[in-house]
């Protein structure tokens, strides 16, 4: 199989897009991180955009702009948490690229979103045990998404180079 474009999904936090961008150095492919592309297009940010209009329009302009994406080669994209959830998502994920699925556990995941609470619409304003709570049931409704993922790669232990050795053993790079 040859490798067109990497697509890096999980739960907030799981360090898609600290990823990425360790990605783009080692493979010298694009990195596109699927939030920031949002709110460069809509001018806006995630935040506003669900204050004014809900996360229903948002998830339908997210789905426009991942098809726009999966159009381009060489390219490493970081989804939203949420992306591969939502329509027919991880199925167009799927057929044009491969699909990473960081894995990480609830505890490390409340630990790094304890302190992005004010920037992310989804946690903002929770305690920490609202929190580690929204974070299990979130995860319990995802899983089934996250796992249609190709790769399914424990974040807890693998590096970078883990990483790079599994794309590279999973296809052909473009």
């Amino acid at each position: 199989m040859v490798i067109k474009r990497i697509y890096l999904v999980g739960f907030m936090g799981s360090g898609k897009s600290t990823l990425g961008k360790r990605l783009r150095s080692e493979l010298g492919w694009e990195f596109l991180d699927l939030d920031d592309y949002f709110e460069e297009r809509y001018q806006m940010t995630i935040k506003q955009y669900f204050a004014q209009f809900g996360e229903d329009a948002f998830r339908l302009a997210e789905k426009e702009l991942l098809l726009d994406v999966s159009q381009k080669e060489r390219l490493i994209i970081a989804t939203g948490g949420g992306a591969p959830c939502y329509f027919n998502n991880m199925q167009v994920m799927n057929d044009t690229g491969l699909t990473i699925y960081i894995k990480l556990s609830v505890e490390t995941l409340a630990g790094r979103l304890s302190s992005a609470r004010q920037v992310r619409p989804l946690v903002a304003g929770k305690s920490g045990t609202e929190l580690h709570q929204y974070i299990e049931e979130k995860l319990q409704e995802r899983d089934g998404f996250y796992n249609q993922a190709k790769v399914i790669a424990d974040g807890e232990v693998l590096g970078v180079d883990g990483f790079v050795r599994i794309i590279k053993a999973s296809g052909e790079l473009m």
